[in-house]
């Protein structure tokens, strides 16, 4: 057994720095190839290559293929394309177009006419569907079992493939028009006698359509509890599959890149202490002009209330509490929402339930702060400030929780990403929202 041998990464930087190849070959010569990732993923541009380089041939594909996507683009621009050309052969198609998604066309279409025939027929087959289907996360590597065959014959057809295929532990059955009539456990066939037709061990499959959509698919995987899901053809024709830890991969992607979009920024791949400022920069920039857009509508209408406020000062006072908690009102109902479409628990034909819902919610909400606010505020200001406050809070939580609920199930409507229309925009209508109604219900009850 090879002897994993571990490097501080002050030791791997200072190895880099002096330019010690000699050293830094002994550091990485049987280390930990998780370790070497992790360092990898922190080192930025030429460093980055060098010990790249200083791999064994088997550790730079252990390693190469436990890097995210990013990481490997920026890693095959540093390379040189004799460096990169067995690695990529080497890959899984799906993890090989996920990669040239990131590479510019030019060196991915280098790549390309440098794999064999039947690699590039395999990588043909995922990159003829769509970016962001599941067809294009798929694997086309698959063993298959033809339905007459017996159970020893499909157990040799198994191990024959076990090295090259995705998975052996689901195995679709198929006609010879390879069209899917359901899987067999390898557990099953195992536990069955040789002489036994595979037919009587076939179970009805779930699958995916390779047009859907990728997340729709992986959740589907994932909720099933399947180790695998067959992937199929407009006419049930087996095209791929996708397995357990590609779909959980899906999942933890969308996760991510919703989480960043409701905190009004672009999600950034790769590791963040290798990004590059200007990248970092330009996923946050662009949200922030937008919703520094959408500010300036707050402060229009403060303008408009500028007399009201001279009238009554103590007004004022209240303006950051009250926008604040439509805003938060709205964001939670948003991200509830958001989560639910995202599980499958609400569809669009829900629309009205949802709003019912959250116009019911909001209004108890409403009633539980405005209550609050009334007592309090009424007992320091005066009744008159305690029923704008009161009045104000059951209304603006009432409206924000309407409308963040809404929200993202207009956004599935016009299919677009509904973290999007999650809460900074939200935020910044119900703060507009907001004051008109607080200084509407304030010129009312107080007569200014």
């Amino acid at each position: 057994m090879t002897q994993q041998v571990t490097f501080t990464r002050d030791e791997l930087r200072d190895a880099l720095s002096e330019n010690d190849l000699t050293r830094l070959s002994a550091m990485l010569h049987g280390a930990d190839p998780g370790e070497i990732v992790e360092e990898l993923r922190r080192l930025r541009g030429e460093d980055r290559a060098i010990v790249f380089r200083l791999l064994s041939k088997d550790q730079a594909l252990d390693v190469f293929e436990r890097l995210d996507h990013p990481t490997q683009g920026d890693l095959v621009r540093l390379l040189q394309a004799h460096e990169t050309a067995a690695v990529f052969e080497d890959l899984d198609p799906d993890d090989r177009v996920s990669l040239l998604d990131e590479l510019p066309a030019g060196i991915a279409a280098k790549l390309m006419r440098g794999l064999s025939g039947g690699e590039r027929e395999l990588t043909a087959v995922v990159l003829g569907y769509a970016s962001g289907s599941i067809g294009r996360r798929m694997s086309p590597e698959v063993v298959t079992i033809p339905i007459d065959s017996t159970v020893g014959q499909a157990l040799g057809r198994a191990k024959s493939r076990a090295l090259e295929a995705e998975t052996i532990y689901t195995l679709p059955v198929v006609d010879q028009s390879r069209r899917l009539l359901g899987v067999v456990g390898l557990r099953d066939l195992l536990a069955a006698d040789e002489a036994s037709p595979v037919r009587d061990l076939v179970v009805k499959a779930n699958t995916a359509q390779a047009t859907e959509p990728a997340e729709v698919a992986a959740r589907r995987c994932s909720e099933l509890g399947h180790l695998a899901l067959p992937v199929v053809d407009h006419e049930d024709r087996l095209v791929g599959i996708l397995t357990v830890d590609d779909a959980l991969a899906i999942l933890e992607e969308a996760e991510s890149e919703d989480q960043a979009r409701m905190s009004g920024t672009e999600p950034v791949r790769g590791h963040y202490l290798a990004t590059p400022l200007s990248r970092l920069v330009r996923s946050r920039v662009v949200w922030l002009l937008v919703l520094a857009i959408g500010a300036s509508l707050t402060v229009q209408v403060l303008e408009i209330f500028e007399a009201t406020l001279s009238q009554m000062i103590v007004l004022s006072v209240f303006v950051p509490l009250l926008i604040g908690t439509g805003g938060n009102t709205g964001n939670q109902a948003a991200t509830t929402v958001t989560r639910a479409l995202a599980l499958g628990e609400v569809r669009g034909r829900d629309w009205f339930r949802v709003v019912r819902r959250e116009m019911a919610v909001g209004a108890m909400l409403g009633v539980t702060l405005g209550g609050l606010g009334f007592v309090i505020t009424g007992l320091l200001y005066g009744l008159g400030i305690g029923s704008v406050i009161g009045l104000t809070l059951l209304t603006v939580c009432t409206v924000a929780a309407t409308v963040g609920g809404t929200m993202p199930l207009v956004a599935k409507a016009v299919h677009a990403d509904p973290a999007v229309f999650s809460n900074p925009f939200i935020s910044t209508f119900i703060d507009a929202t907001g004051l008109l109604v607080y200084f509407g219900i304030a010129k009312l009850i107080l007569g200014i």
